[in-house]
């Protein structure tokens, strides 16, 4: 080809274009698909070479894959090639101009946040990024007046020189405010922050009375840590002191959602600022928070808790309305909090009949390094856009103290660039911000919240500011980082700076910026509201009423039992399928076998139990929420409580749910299949237990040992959340649990620990053997006015065990037992006879009935204890009491010695024991291990213990 025919443009070997920059390439062939004209007539001429590319549809539309068009360059660029070849009779100089003035626009919106004056400390200089310099692609000063095409973006103009270009992209996006959106895959969200951050070059246009507002929050902000600092020397508070914009962003948000439609703000955060966003946000009276600091507050809980995990509510009034605010209560765990104030938003969308979270919005605040580094903050991010868990999108705001926690190098705080790397994995756009500029903080809050309304995905807003004091108030941070203490000596703080700028905008003076401060000193004094106006009157008509349970004593007793009518009536519901469903024919089975158990044919199995307890608890109007991996088919395929239609040709038709259709006015069932985690989920269904008693929400663990993963949920919420910020909560944990010889990590659902953690009457802790059993225990969470959390180990062989099956009268009568007695008759008969009482809990009864069968040992008794904790007392004495004769009584567990419910039960045993009666132990021995991984060793194990059951007391034994 010759130099007459065509030109060629060299690029440089590391140039922006060839840098893998597919976001670049990209964008500029959304631009040629929207307007051909908008692009240099050298792209141009080469996308318009693509459009041989048949259509999908047949059609001559424009559009074609834009995979092959990335895949070019890239092509290119592994081959060395460095040459775009432009249209015959092109002018080389301006074409190649053309080329790098749309380059130059594509760094900015891609890397232009990486040179923004984002550090109020201003520690380094800012870094050199050569693709943001005119120069790096050739031009020279003579070519800063040249004029070019610039429709593909939003400055306002068609046409603009270069030097205006330039100045244009360095305001939007090098200023106060950096801007991460360009790895967005929907050209129209991109294409919507163009317009929104350049048509304004990234500036905010506020009124004066909007700038005095502003700094009235930051006085606001400053005042409270500077009362607290001289009145409470030393009392560790998590001072916001260096972060005060925050509590402009808090307010900017509080009021702009409002205006939007927003009536409930749910918010989660961790120790920083949260004294401030409790006083200056939500309006909590500061002579009440004083009083915690003095001691003096109500010690109206067991256990309690310190004043920066304190929850709060209040509502606001804004300029759309009522905004009802929530801050949820916080462990020292910090970012713990964010599947629990995800799940409580949920609750409320689904209460208000609010699918998209037009009305409900969740505010997580985050620390640089917490976002960072806990894995939480993955694991929900992870649940943000799929069906069970979406709220619509969430607010992210970071307090970047660009130091972490307590003495870390920065060095050694993230493997990212920025600490809010991690939200891009849903494509979340980041807008970074520098603390110090507090009307750019409040812009950057309101374009976060119109992309949140809009789009309804999270965002994120990286406030980044500084840390005046240590970690908290008895550290000496400049021990360790006295380069960065330095600065911060010298900084006068946010609120003088910004002060100082309105005085000189004349925007008020001096004494106009002073008198902020002492009423804000004033009303500290008074102990008065800082918040106008919090409304103390208003309720709305979606507040859930707790008062049915509060107060109320632990009890057994509860109605559980549903007609026969009722029964035949629900179980045809759930065993019907609609004609255009073709279920699995194993599911087929499940179904018949299910119609008969509902005509009385056949005895109820544990799957069947399961769905009447569901099916009854909708019909009479309370919702029911499982999830769980694998739930709606049961990771041991017992439940099928979803019905796949083997005929189906496409995702999203051709299922169908039984229990969704079980009456006209019922209340909701739902069903999840969770991501692969366990910390988020349980953790969001603890937040939306925690703002719905009316409804049975369950989270199932895969295995029950999966809890393992959910730890710190369990311990900080739902073991420890009653007594320590008396908050009630229903949540049931379905925790399969049973020794068959599958090693190891699939035994134990760690027994031990839960009853480690139960005290104060904190939960309820069930292992039931039957399938009338876990019918009215399901039912009893729910029909009782008492909310608290019930743990139960479900089985895995017993599911199918045709011993643990019930007949249909144990569901039309009676209720859960806590203890279930002897069940041979001749043994109850010959009460007098028996010398030995087994007392056992789950699938080991089975094996021990077996083995009193085989020996023919009726003078030994067996009690099944259901309820393990609160402990049974009542029930259980006087099961011993009816053999007086006996003189021995055995715990049997299939766990080892230090597991299982053995170290937590003897106790409990022994305070019903009759005087003379001795106590004793089978089970496996002590192990470092749940369980063995070789299947014959655990046959050996199994059978040896079952036989100590009704063998010679040996080892431990305690004396009544």
């Amino acid at each position: 080809m010759s130099e007459t025919n065509s030109v060629y443009v060299a690029f440089n070997g590391n140039s922006y274009l060839f840098g893998g920059n597919a976001p670049y390439v990209e964008e500029m062939y959304e631009n040629y698909l929207a307007d051909p004209t908008s692009v240099p007539d050298s792209w141009r001429a080469y996308f318009d070479a693509l459009q041989n590319v048949p259509a999908v549809d047949g059609s001559d539309a424009r559009d074609v894959p834009h995979l092959p068009v990335i895949n070019a360059f890239a092509e290119r660029a592994k081959q060395g090639v460095t040459q775009v070849v432009f249209a015959a009779g092109a002018d080389s100089d301006l074409g190649r101009k053309r080329v790098f003035t749309q380059q130059l626009i594509a760094a900015y919106r891609n890397v232009g946040q990486r040179w923004a004056d984002l550090d109020p400390l201003k520690r380094t200089e800012r870094e050199h990024i050569p693709e943001l310099d005119p120069a790096f692609y050739g031009f020279a000063d003579a070519d800063l007046e040249t004029v070019f095409n610039t429709s593909n973006t939003f400055f306002g103009r068609e046409t603009m020189p270069l030097r205006e270009l330039v100045n244009a992209l360095r305001e939007t996006y090098c200023g106060t405010i950096g801007a991460e959106y360009m790895y967005i895959s929907d050209q129209t969200q991109k294409r919507w922050w163009q317009e929104k951050l350049e048509s304004i070059r990234s500036k905010p246009n506020f009124t004066a009375e909007k700038k005095k507002h502003i700094l009235e929050r930051l006085t606001a902000a400053e005042g409270l840590e500077r009362f607290l600092h001289t009145k409470y020397v030393g009392q560790k508070r998590f001072s916001l002191e260096g972060g005060e914009s925050f509590i402009v962003a808090m307010d900017e948000l509080i009021q702009r959602a409002g205006e939007r439609g927003v009536q409930e703000i749910v918010i989660g955060m961790a120790h920083r600022g949260r004294l401030n966003v409790l006083v200056n946000t939500l309006g909590k009276m500061p002579k009440d928070l004083f009083a915690e600091f003095e001691h003096t507050a109500p010690e109206d809980l067991p256990a309690g808790d310190v004043k920066y995990h304190q929850g709060f509510s209040s509502d606001v009034s804004t300029p759309g309305g009522p905004v009802h605010l929530s801050l949820a209560f916080n462990p020292s765990h910090l970012e713990i909090v964010n599947p629990v104030v995800e799940g409580s938003v949920r609750a409320r969308m689904d209460r208000r009949g609010d699918p998209k979270g037009k009305q409900v919005l969740p505010v997580l605040v985050h620390g640089d390094a917490a976002i960072a580094g806990q894995g939480v903050v993955q694991e929900t991010l992870a649940l943000s856009l799929t069906r069970g868990y979406a709220t619509g999108g969430t607010v992210h705001i970071v307090i970047n103290n660009q130091i972490g926690f307590t003495t870390s190098d920065p060095r050694d705080a993230r493997s990212t660039l920025y600490c809010t790397d991690i939200v891009k994995m849903i494509e979340a756009p980041v807008l970074h911000v520098n603390g110090d500029d507090p009307e750019a903080v409040a812009l950057a809050i309101q374009l976060a919240l119109e992309y949140r309304m809009e789009f309804a995905k999270d965002v994120a807003v990286d406030i980044v500011c500084f840390r005046k004091l240590g970690h908290n108030e008895q550290d000496t941070p400049s021990l360790t980082q006295p380069l960065m203490y330095k600065k911060i000596a010298k900084h006068p703080g946010t609120r003088k700076l910004y002060a100082d700028k309105l005085v000189a905008q004349g925007v008020l003076t001096d004494e106009g910026a002073e008198e902020m401060v002492k009423a804000y000193r004033a009303a500290m004094d008074a102990g008065k509201h800082t918040v106008d106006p919090v409304l103390t009157n208003f309720k709305s008509k979606y507040a859930v009423d707790w008062a049915p349970f509060l107060g109320k004593k632990w009890s057994d007793a509860a109605d559980t039992a549903i007609p026969l009518t009722e029964w035949k009536r629900l179980a045809e519901r759930i065993t019907a399928v609609p004609d255009n469903i073709t279920p699995h024919q194993l599911v087929k089975k499940v179904l018949a076998d299910r119609a008969a158990m509902g005509r009385g044919e056949i005895n109820v199995d544990w799957g069947m139990g399961e769905h009447m307890a569901f099916a009854s608890l909708v019909a009479s109007g309370y919702a029911v929420r499982l999830s769980g991996e694998d739930c709606g088919r049961g990771t041991f395929t017992h439940r099928h409580a979803v019905i796949h239609d083997q005929n189906r040709e496409k995702w999203d038709e051709g299922i169908y749910i039984p229990l969704q259709n079980v009456a006209e006015n019922q209340a909701p069932f739902v069903v999840i299949d969770s991501i692969l985690s366990e910390e988020a989920v349980l953790g969001f269904e603890y937040g939306y237990a925690s703002a719905d008693p009316n409804t049975l929400v369950i989270w199932e663990a895969q295995f029950g040992d999966f809890a393992n993963g959910a730890q710190v949920v369990i311990d900080q919420f739902i073991a420890s959340g009653e007594v320590k910020w008396g908050r009630l909560n229903g949540i049931t944990l379905f925790l399969p649990h049973g020794y068959e010889g599958q090693g190891p990590e699939h035994s134990s659902a760690r027994i031990e620990r839960f009853m480690q953690l139960a005290a104060d009457t904190n939960m309820q802790i069930v292992q039931p053997t039957t399938a009338s059993q876990i019918f009215h225990v399901l039912r009893r969470q729910m029909v009782r006015n008492l909310r608290k959390p019930l743990v139960v180990f479900t089985p895995k062989s017993l599911l199918r065990h045709k011993d643990a099956t019930s007949p249909l009268s144990e569901f039309t009568k009676g209720g859960f037992q806590t203890v279930i007695p002897e069940q041979h008759a001749d043994v109850v008969k010959n009460a007098a006879k028996v010398k030995r009482l087994i007392v056992c809990s789950g699938k080991v009864y089975y094996d021990l009935v077996k083995k009193r069968e085989e020996k023919g040992a009726n003078d030994v008794a067996i009690i099944r204890i259901e309820q393990l904790y609160p402990f049974p007392h009542k029930a259980f004495g006087a099961e011993v009491k009816k053999y007086p004769n006996a003189t021995e009584i055995v715990w049997c567990q299939d766990e080892p010695q230090n597991q299982g419910a053995w170290f937590f039960v003897q106790h409990n045993i022994h305070e019903n024991m009759l005087d003379g009666q001795r106590l004793g132990y089978a089970g496996r021995a002590a192990s470092a291990s749940p369980a063995v991984g070789y299947a014959h060793l655990h046959q050996e194990q199994q059978k040896n213990l079952v036989e100590a059951a009704f063998s010679k007391l040996k080892g431990f034994i305690l004396t009544k």
